[in-house]
């Protein structure tokens, strides 16, 4: 067994995928119209076949309050490898990005913090 797909929700799905990969460098996998919304996902070019992370819409009525806590509490929704925390922080802040975590190191562990424009904390993770 092996997580296939994972998700996030997002506010504007259409904003989400330019930040995922204009700014963090996903790359499209999918996208299929659902309704008013889309079956919309990205993957790690290093790994197209890798698992998928769907820009989930954030209408049902329990995401608000369950984003709005873990925002309050500093908890990422989602937890992405780099092969280096301090270079992708600087890379990501260059760029514009808001982080609520600078470089962390935490032993083997080094982990920086950042708001993805789309509702949600990210967490970037070195070693482990």
């Amino acid at each position: 067994m092996k997580i296939h797909l994972t998700s996030v929700f997002v506010d504007d799905q259409a904003h989400a995928l330019r930040f995922y990969t204009e700014t963090l460098g996903f790359v499209k996998k999918h996208d299929v119209p659902v309704g008013t919304d889309r079956w919309l996902t990205v993957v790690s070019p290093e790994a197209p076949d890798g698992t998928e992370l769907l820009l989930e819409p954030s209408g049902h009525p329990a995401v608000g309050p369950y984003r709005t806590a873990l925002a309050h509490d500093g908890i990422p929704a989602a937890s992405f490898a780099v092969d280096d925390v301090r270079s992708e922080f600087d890379r990501l802040r260059g760029l514009g990005v808001r982080f609520t975590q600078e470089p962390l190191e935490m032993g083997a562990i080094t982990t920086a913090v950042l708001d993805d424009t789309c509702g949600n904390l990210i967490q970037i993770m070195q070693g482990g």
